[in-house]
């Protein structure tokens, strides 16, 4: 597996990335990840063939629980309302399930919540993940409805939102 330093950071600490990058043109890797519904009481599983067709916009971050992430979250839930009605908005982390439903309720979000708790594949996969602290680096990705990379931005510092004009300037 492909280990990347340097391209990951957080004040003086440099983080280690596993998994290689992904660029524009290239296929979406598959995932599973889990969700919970709080008003069902019920874990259900998202693949990205769940939303085929559609555009995905993929917003991840370390975990909900810290100030970019809470904003940068935020932000992309305000933005939702003006996409397209074919754009799907997920927003991952390492989170567990339960936390992130719980966030996403006491913060009136309603755009979808993927865990990637159980592997670490979703972060390999999409090579965002952190292996020093085993959670995923702040990244937005544009996923088109042919199942290409669109947009992939990785964010270096951990303390900075992504480019929010740059990614929906690639959604259609």
């Amino acid at each position: 597996m492909t280990e990347r330093t340097g391209e990951a950071f957080e004040f003086a600490e440099q983080l280690t990335v596993v998994g290689a990058k992904l660029q524009p043109g290239s296929p979406a890797p598959n995932f599973t990840l889990d969700s919970f519904d709080p008003a069902a009481g019920a874990m259900h599983q998202v693949q990205l063939a769940d939303s085929a067709g559609t555009v995905r916009l993929l917003n991840v971050v370390n975990s909900l629980d810290t100030p970019v992430c809470h904003v940068e979250t935020h932000k992309w839930e305000a933005v939702r309302a003006n996409l397209p009605a074919d754009v799907t908005v997920y927003t991952v982390s390492m989170d567990l399930p339960f936390a992130q439903a719980r966030w996403q309720t006491s913060e009136g979000i309603t755009h979808a919540m993927l865990s990637g708790h159980r592997s670490e594949q979703f972060g390999q996969d999409y090579g965002v993940l952190l292996k020093e602290w085993r959670m995923l680096q702040r990244a937005v990705f544009v996923i088109d409805r042919d199942d290409r990379i669109a947009y992939a931005e990785y964010v270096a510092d951990q303390m900075q939102e992504p480019n929010y004009e740059a990614a929906l300037a690639t959604i259609s």
